[in-house]
């Protein structure tokens, strides 16, 4: 259930973004709900791969870089997605991913609790 709810919460995030700034498009709330299934499997799958290979950039960075992974990530499950959900460049990627562990932080990890 609290997976559920964590999905909504990010669809939710999403959304905002994509409601505030220009170059981060959604076509909907079922696109946003996707994308959040997505990018939950691609975190699952693929980010710790792109962890392990980047950890001396990492650890040179003092973890700065994971929001670089984070946005690669994202700009993969757009990339999954199609015109449903469009990023417009890097940078976008990397507000956006700050953006979501900022709130994720604030919002997401106290219901955890």
């Amino acid at each position: 259930m609290r997976w559920i709810i964590g999905l909504v919460i990010n669809a939710v995030i999403l959304l905002l973004i994509a409601y505030v700034f220009d170059g981060f498009e959604l076509s909907g709330f079922l696109a946003a709900i996707v994308a959040s299934v997505l990018l939950s499997i691609v975190n699952a799958i693929v980010k710790p791969i792109l962890v392990v290979l980047t950890l001396p950039i990492t650890i040179l960075t003092l973890g700065l870089f994971l929001f670089v992974v984070s946005a690669l990530t994202l700009m993969l499950t757009a990339a999954l997605m199609g015109d449903a959900f469009v990023i417009n460049g890097f940078g976008m990627a990397l507000l956006a991913s700050i953006l979501i562990a900022l709130i994720q932080t604030f919002v997401v990890k106290p219901l955890r609790n």
